[in-house]
C-alpha cells in the first residue's frame, strides 16, 4: 500500500501540490491574459480568478471535516480530472459568463483534490519537512511555467494558457491514480516503527488554531491581490515583455529555495517568529512593487515576493499540524489560503480600477497588521502530538 512517506506517495503529493496551487504560480499570467487577450477590465479579470478560488474554498470547507473518511485517491483523481475538462472548455470560450462558470467548476474540483493532498501531508511522519519538499517541487514547476508559457502565449494566443492548465490537471489526475497515498504515517506507526495511539477522532479544534488560520488567510489576500497584477503593472510601467518575463523566471528560480531553507531551519528558528515577520516583509515588498517607477526595485521585490509566502507557510503548516494533528484543519488548507486568495484578485482589481496600483500598498499594510495580530496569539512551538489513525 502506498503511504504518505513512501517515494511514490511523496511524488504524487508533489504533483498534486503543484497542480492544486496553480494560482500561486500562474496568477500574474492568468490575470494578464484575461486583461490583455480577452480584454476584460481589471475588476472582471480579478473576478474570474476569484470565481476559481471561491470554488476551491467551498469544496475544501465541505470536505475537510470528513477528511478521515474520504476515499483520498478517488477524490484526487476525480477532482483533477474534472478541473482538466473545465479548463479545456475555457480555452474555447470568450464570454464572461461562460468563462465564469468554467472557472468556478475548475475551482470546486481543484479544491477537493488539493484538500485530500494537504490533509495527507499533515498526517505524514514530519509534516513540516514533507510540506517543504512539495514546496521545492512547486518552485521547479514555477520555473517551467515562467520560462515556457509567456513565449507560447505570445506566439499562439492567450487562450493557450487554459490548455496548459488543462494539461497540468490531467497530469495530476493520472499520477494520483497511479500513486496517491492510501494510508498515512499515523496509520502505519511512527517513523521509528512505534505503534500509533488513537486519540478522539472528533476532538474539538483548539481555539488558538483559528488565529493561525485567519492570519494565513490575511497573507493569502495580500499575496493574491498583489500577485494578480504583478505582471500587468510591469507592462503598464513600460518595462517591456522581455524584462517582465525575466522577472517571472527569476521569481521561479528564487522559489526553489525558501521551502528547503524552511526545512533546514525547522529546529533552529521559532515558527511563531517567522510567522510574525512574514506579513511585515510581504507588505514592504508590495509597496516596492506597486509604487516604484524604476525597473530595478520592482524586479528585486517581485523576484522574492512569492518566496516570503512559501517560507512562512511552511513554518505555519508545521506548527498547525502539531497543534491539530488529526489532519482535519490542514485538509482545509485550500480554504484557509484560498479564502484570502479569492478576495485578493477582486479586491485588487477594484482598488486598481478606482485608485491605481499604489492603493494596493496601503491595503497590504492594513491587512499585514491584522495578520501579525493573529499570529501573535500562537505559541512559539507546539509539542509533538500523537497522531490518530483516521481511516
Amino acid at each position: 500500500m502506498v503511504t504518505t512517506d513512501s517515494r511514490r506517495g511523496r511524488l504524487a503529493l508533489m504533483v498534486a501540490h503543484c497542480a492544486g496551487m496553480l494560482d500561486l504560480v500562474a496568477l500574474p499570467l492568468w490575470v494578464g491574459v484575461l486583461m490583455g487577450h480577452y480584454r476584460f477590465d481589471p475588476q472582471q479579470a480579478g473576478g474570474l480568478a476569484t470565481l476559481f478560488l471561491v470554488g476551491a474554498v467551498l469544496s475544501s470547507v465541505l470536505l475537510a471535516p470528513h477528511f478521515g473518511r474520504l476515499p483520498r485517491r478517488a477524490v484526487a483523481v476525480t477532482g483533477f480530472g474534472v478541473a482538466a475538462l473545465a479548463f479545456l472548455g475555457a480555452s474555447w470560450r470568450t464570454d464572461f459568463t461562460g468563462m465564469g462558470v468554467l472557472h468556478a467548476l475548475a475551482g470546486l474540483a481543484t479544491g477537493a483534490a488539493l484538500s485530500v493532498a494537504h490533509g495527507s501531508i499533515a498526517r505524514a511522519g514530519n509534516p513540516h519537512r514533507l510540506f517543504a519538499i512539495v514546496g521545492v517541487a512547486l518552485g521547479v514547476f514555477a520555473i517551467c511555467i515562467y520560462a515556457a508559457v509567456p513565449p507560447l502565449l505570445a506566439q499562439a494566443g492567450g487562450q493557450r494558457l487554459f490548455d496548459v492548465f488543462a494539461g497540468t490537471m490531467a497530469t495530476a489526475a493520472v499520477v494520483s491514480w497511479l500513486a496517491f497515498p492510501q494510508a498515512d504515517e499515523a496509520a502505519t506507526g511512527s517513523a521509528h516503527g512505534a505503534p500509533a495511539a488513537a486519540p478522539a477522532r472528533h476532538a474539538p479544534v483548539a481555539g488558538v488554531v483559528w488565529f493561525g488560520i485567519v492570519g494565513l488567510g490575511c497573507m493569502g489576500v495580500v499575496q493574491a491581490m498583489t500577485f494578480a497584477f504583478l505582471e500587468r503593472v510591469g507592462h503598464e510601467r513600460g518595462f517591456g515583455l522581455a524584462a517582465v518575463t525575466a522577472v517571472l523566471v527569476a521569481m521561479g528560480l528564487v522559489n526553489l529555495f525558501p521551502a528547503g531553507f524552511a526545512a533546514v531551519l525547522e529546529k533552529r528558528w521559532s515558527a511563531r517568529s517567522v510567522m510574525l515577520a512574514g506579513p511585515v516583509l510581504q507588505a514592504l515588498l508590495v509597496a516596492l512593487i506597486m509604487t516604484s517607477g524604476m525597473f530595478a526595485p520592482y524586479a528585486a521585490a517581485a523576484s522574492v515576493f512569492a518566496a516570503v509566502m512559501i517560507f512562512t507557510h511552511t513554518f505555519a503548516f508545521g506548527l498547525l499540524a502539531r497543534l491539530e494533528p488529526s489532519g482535519r484543519v490542514l485538509a482545509a488548507t485550500p480554504a484557509m489560503m484560498m479564502t484570502g486568495a479569492a478576495i485578493g484578485p477582486i479586491l485588487g482589481g477594484t482598488l486598481v480600477k478606482a485608485y491605481g496600483y499604489g492603493s494596493l500598498a496601503l491595503a497590504a499594510a492594513a491587512i499585514a497588521a491584522l495578520a501579525v495580530a493573529c499570529f501573535s496569539r500562537l505559541p512559539a512551538q507546539a509539542a509533538p502530538a500523537t497522531r490518530s489513525a483516521l481511516a
